[in-house]
């Protein structure tokens, strides 16, 4: 995958900034990608593509019985409809350039486990998983793959903030196997390895990176 022209897109501009600085070869694009007709037209403009990484996704965390259909509007607009939108513009782009493409989808193990709190994160990403699903089904006549890649939590610079208490990270590590929570890089090799051609024959599978917590 070295020597890839790499497009990254993003609503924060200091995110994309602090990308550049490292790869300063990254082509960046600043977009609200729940804006349809101008994320399809910005992702169009930068293409084609060979491979695609849907990995922008949002929780907001309310018990069921509380849960605003605001909360839900903004969970899925953000992990479903534009990860549809994107996915849509760059398989359509694949398709016209006879591109035999690879695109992954960034899900979570709450895709497949119930978490309290998380009736409209679990939603999304289940329909995560089945969209991604959908669509490797339908686009393997053209030779493109989609697979999805299942994290637990990780350890970026939220995660670690998120999860630093004790009282809140014990009873989910005491419930994986492994006992510890993922690092970015066991997620970034399991994505890389999805997108290259030492995968030619996977596509439809949701990838658990859980340290064996959906195997309970």
């Amino acid at each position: 995958m070295e020597g890839c022209r790499v497009v990254a897109l993003s609503k924060t501009q200091e995110n994309l900034d602090t990308l550049k600085e490292s790869f300063p070869a990254v082509k960046t694009i600043t977009n609200d990608i729940t804006r349809w007709e101008t994320t399809r037209r910005k992702v169009t403009e930068a293409g084609p593509y060979n491979c695609l990484v849907n990995n922008a996704g949002i929780a907001i965390l309310e018990p069921f019985l509380e849960a605003k259909s605001e909360s839900f509007d903004s969970v899925f607009n953000v992990n479903v409809k534009a990860m549809f939108n994107i996915s849509q513009a760059v398989a359509q782009q694949m398709i016209e350039h006879n591109i035999k493409g690879t695109i992954v989808n960034v899900s979570s193990q709450a895709s497949q486990a119930a978490f309290k709190d998380h009736a409209i994160y679990c939603a999304s990403k289940g329909a995560v998983d089945m969209l991604s699903k959908t669509m490797a089904l339908e686009l393997g006549q053209y030779g493109i793959r989609v697979n999805c890649v299942n994290p637990t939590v990780v350890m970026t610079q939220m995660g670690r903030i998120g999860w630093a208490d004790p009282v809140k990270s014990e009873p989910l590590l005491e419930q994986i196997p492994l006992g510890r929570f993922a690092e970015v890089d066991e997620v970034v090799d399991a994505i890389l390895y999805l997108l290259s051609d030492k995968s030619s024959m996977v596509t439809g599978v949701t990838l658990p990176i859980d340290g064996g917590y959906l195997a309970r």
